[in-house]
């Protein structure tokens, strides 16, 4: 199918054309199905365009003061990624999921904002522009670029950052795109091979239906348009205060866990480490009651620490 013949900027993400974006949305909302049902949607206009939220829970309506939680998706995909995930968060607090502009969810990019600065200021729009003045902040691969990058550069908003398998922290190197490439490849195997390719890849994508659908139809319609984010510098992690909390996959192709281990704790004054095994690049998706039940406990831990910062909107 040709491409959208549209006039688009080369350092926008864009969808190829409207039935491409919709087949790829009802992907989507097949896997948004196999979490918590979202409470609203809504969108809020940044200077870098259209950012559309999901909001969930959270159950207990007394725990409507309590800080929120803030999910920020990988790459190549949207917040439906947080599938395995949304259900025990909200239990316990409000939690807002953003598409990011320039990846294929809902969202709507009209200026580049792949650059430090600008992502950060992205973000702090959005959080913004949803009235939340305290955050739990949650990013996974790409997204944790931007969450690591958002205590660097705005934490004022931030009372706890969560990095699972993040980008950041080492360069993008060339046994993460062949990882990437395989993976994808091994979506299209014969079912019967696909279990075992999965195990061999650590790559769940392949055995969750809904999943792998999304993903291949991300693929076909839509376009990225930004470079892999460069990593930050001993001296730029070390200025980070914001309470920090890194998990690893055993396996990760992204980052080299052990070494991760020592250094961000050493870099960042009171932060967390852990690696978690049996996974490589997803430990929330392969082991979501366990890392539920640590990013909670996390944030618990923290909120006690100053029960009167533990508010997170405007007029909580």
């Amino acid at each position: 199918m040709p491409e959208n013949t549209t006039r688009v900027r080369r350092d926008i993400g864009h969808y190829v054309n409207d039935e491409l974006r919709d087949r790829y949305f009802a992907t989507c909302d097949a896997l948004y199905a196999k979490g918590a049902p979202a409470r609203s949607e809504t969108e809020v206009e940044t200077s870098f365009g259209t950012t559309h939220v999901y909001r969930y829970g959270p159950a207990d309506p007394a725990a409507e003061s309590r800080t929120p939680v803030v999910l920020i998706h990988g790459s190549g995909g949207c917040s439906a990624q947080w599938y395995p995930n949304t259900l025990a968060l909200s239990a316990e607090r409000p939690v807002y999921a953003l598409d990011t502009p320039g990846d294929p969810g809902r969202s709507i990019q009209r200026e580049p904002m792949w650059q430090p600065e600008r992502a950060a200021q992205w973000m702090d729009e959005a959080l913004d522009a949803l009235g939340l003045d305290k955050v739990h902040l949650v990013g996974s691969s790409y997204g944790g670029w931007l969450v690591i990058n958002q205590a660097h550069l705005r934490p004022e908003r931030l009372t706890s950052v969560t990095a699972l398998d993040p980008g950041g922290l080492e360069k993008v190197g060339l046994r993460f795109f062949v990882w990437i490439f395989a993976s994808l490849f091994a979506t299209y195997a014969p079912k019967a091979w696909r279990p075992r390719l999965a195990k061999w890849l650590e790559q769940p994508v392949i055995v969750v239906p809904e999943l792998r659908a999304m993903i291949q139809a991300s693929v076909k319609a839509f376009r990225i348009r930004r470079p892999a984010p460069l990593p930050l510098s001993d001296a730029e992690l070390g200025s980070i205060r914001t309470p920090f909390y890194l998990i690893m996959g055993k396996r990760s192709l992204l980052v080299h866990p052990k070494r991760q281990l020592e250094r961000v704790p050493r870099l960042i004054p009171g932060a967390r480490a852990e690696i978690v095994a049996a996974t490589g690049h997803g430990p929330q998706i392969d082991h979501p009651d366990l890392v539920n039940a640590r990013m909670l406990g996390f944030m618990e831990d923290i909120d006690s620490l100053d029960p009167a910062a533990a508010r997170g909107a405007r007029g909580a």
